[in-house]
């Protein structure tokens, strides 16, 4: 059995999930753990609480480890399960994240898998098929949802099927944080976005902008003009509908961010234009011929707003 834990934003959750089909797709006994979410103590190393917003998606295929099964791959968190593995060794089949791309991964039999698995290359092949089966929540059908926002969500979608739309996504909020500002701060520059921007006007000029940000102060200021659309009302819950707008739109320019690179995946256009920066975190050495294999259909960006 393949174990892969589910942990952090929809993004991350979204990217999890994907690399479980993709095992299921290669014939591998696969599940989700989700444990995580329910650990309040590893909840606060981060600076903002999660919820499993993966669970909000209307019938989405998935199976769910047993905490026995969880316990048989990586052993028992207890003094004397520590101690087995010590001296037996091999009793845990703990696979940790260490790089862009582990494709030794879908070589293991019995394992537990932890990491964001960003990558592309890992689940590519089998984004239409998840493009088919992740469906958005219907804001009139459940508890919780903002429906002045969802009648504003429809509306808005029907005007980007009606024009070249493209999302815009600049993620501040958290990233201004010193902890995370020194991993993922600096790289979306103002640079990177007007390269981009101009990247999507040279094949569109009548282009017109939605912009996503959880700093709406910042980009009506910064994207002031008729092009530019500030998408601002889906707030708290009804975040995840962002992603879903970004989705509806023609093309899609990202952040450094997993919610955008999803808004761009679950894009079925097949003419699409998916803008996303060089690299994902400060500390990633770039390999320009490598990450262009990896992150095929992709147009990337780095900070200085160089096509690499």
């Amino acid at each position: 059995m393949i174990i892969v834990e589910v942990m952090g934003g929809l993004g991350n959750q979204m990217q999890q999930y994907a690399l479980y089909r993709k095992l299921e797709s290669l014939g591998k006994d696969a599940r989700l753990d989700v444990s995580w979410f329910l650990d309040k103590d590893r909840q606060t190393k981060v600076l903002a609480s999660r919820k499993l917003e993966l669970s909000w998606f209307e019938n989405l295929p998935a199976k769910y480890c047993t905490q026995e099964e969880k316990q048989a791959i990586l052993g028992k968190n207890t003094l004397v399960g520590k101690l087995k593995k010590k001296l037996l060794g091999g009793s845990n089949r703990h696979f940790t994240e260490s790089d862009m791309y582990h494709p030794e991964i879908f070589d293991l039999e019995n394992a537990y898998l932890s990491g964001f698995w960003a990558c592309e290359a890992y689940y590519a092949d089998i984004l239409p098929m998840l493009r088919s089966q992740i469906h958005f929540p219907d804001p009139e059908k459940g508890e919780g949802w903002d429906l002045e926002a969802a009648a504003k969500n429809k509306e808005t979608m029907e005007r980007m099927n009606q024009e070249t739309s493209v999302s815009i996504h600049i993620r501040r909020g958290d990233y201004l944080d010193a902890q995370n500002a020194e991993m993922f701060g600096g790289i979306c520059t103002d640079a990177y976005y007007e390269a981009a921007i101009s990247y999507i006007k040279e094949q569109t000029p009548d282009a017109h902008f939605y912009v996503f940000s959880d700093d709406s102060a910042y980009v009506k200021n910064a994207y002031p003009g008729k092009e530019f659309t500030v998408v601002d009302w889906n707030t708290g819950k009804n975040s995840l509908f962002d992603m879903q707008l970004m989705s509806c739109c023609n093309h899609n320019i990202c952040a450094n961010s997993t919610f955008s690179f999803w808004g761009a995946r679950l894009n079925p256009s097949p003419d699409k234009v998916m803008i996303r920066p060089s690299k994902h975190k400060n500390s990633q050495n770039i390999e320009p011929e490598e990450m262009k294999k990896l992150w095929n259909g992709w147009v990337l960006i780095d900070g200085k707003g160089r096509i690499i």
